[in-house]
């Protein structure tokens, strides 16, 4: 299967920032909206959680999470470990978006928000397949080095 190369490069730094800015969004609207509905419940019933509440908080500390593992698996530099994980985001934000599309199509921000990061994660997939053929088709400084002293050899 022939692959032809991108013209536009999107390496998987910018799929981490791209996913970080969007989870980092998704936290301070479910923080906020904890926030909101805990502050509602507590004036009119006095004390104590509601289930929306926890679940908007939970939702948030989710994406604290997420956050988290972005910023850590940005610190992988190898392109084969690098095109797993971002493989992985890119069906997570695909996931994400067709069922948002499914179940309700009025939360445009989050489905946009979802598309873009698929997109992007996408782009740097492909990326990321040109800069592991062309590691292949390079040799290291050792490789080559090995090789001199073989040709010396002879």
């Amino acid at each position: 299967m022939s692959h032809m190369k991108l013209a536009i490069k999107v390496f998987p730094k910018h799929a981490y920032l791209t996913s970080s800015v969007i989870i980092l969004a998704f936290f301070f609207y479910f923080f906020y909206k904890a926030s909101i509905a805990y502050l509602i419940h507590k004036e009119l019933y006095g004390s104590g959680m509601d289930v929306l509440v926890s679940l908007r908080i939970a939702l948030a500390g989710i994406m604290l999470l997420l956050l988290l593992l972005l910023f850590q698996f940005a610190r992988i530099k190898e392109f084969k470990s690098q095109k797993t994980i971002i493989t992985g985001i890119f069906l997570g934000w695909s996931s994400l978006l067709i069922i948002l599309l499914l179940i309700n199509r009025e939360l445009i921000y989050f489905i946009i928000s979802c598309g873009l990061a698929s997109f992007v994660n996408l782009l740097s997939l492909f990326t990321l397949v040109d800069l592991i053929k062309e590691e292949r088709n390079t040799l290291t400084d050792k490789e080559i080095y090995l090789l001199q002293k073989l040709a010396k050899k002879k």
